[in-house]
């Protein structure tokens, strides 16, 4: 897990605030959380838990799971597999059971990917040329020959 972030994690919740029109004060009431508590937050100088992170979430109507990057909480590949369930969760489209189908699925090809990515990268390791350095010395070059 990196460490936390938060000064660059205070801009971006600035940034979204502004962008949703809100004022502090209506971020902070909307989130269930203090409206001083929120300005130490967007200024970097506190560490928000994932929970608030989550209540400032959704009062934006922005994802969790972004603001969880952002703090250094979740990389990035795990934000797109989240964000990707979450999708699939929420479509009203689709009943439960498909839901669950499509989630086993979606892994089973993240699995097949990953091993082949694994797999390709041995057989890349292994195909690569030794360098000088890890010839034999014991083998003496060929002398050239005068004519």
């Amino acid at each position: 897990m990196a460490s936390l972030n938060v000064g660059n994690l205070g801009e971006y919740l600035r940034e979204q605030r502004r962008t949703a029109q809100l004022s502090l004060r209506q971020l902070a009431e909307a989130a269930g959380v203090s409206n001083p508590y929120l300005s130490q937050i967007e200024r970097g100088l506190r560490k928000p838990s994932a929970e608030v992170l989550q209540q400032v979430a959704k009062a934006l109507r922005i994802s969790a799971e972004t603001l969880y990057v952002r703090a250094g909480i979740l990389d990035e590949k795990e934000r797109d597999e989240l964000e990707t369930r979450a999708v699939i969760l929420a479509d009203p489209s689709i009943n439960e059971r498909q839901k669950q189908v499509l989630l086993q699925i979606y892994d089973s090809f993240r699995k097949e990917n990953a091993a082949e990515a694994s797999a390709q990268a041995a057989a890349e390791a292994a195909s690569e040329p030794a360098s000088v350095s890890d010839r034999d010395d014991a083998t003496p070059d060929a002398e050239p020959t005068a004519s």
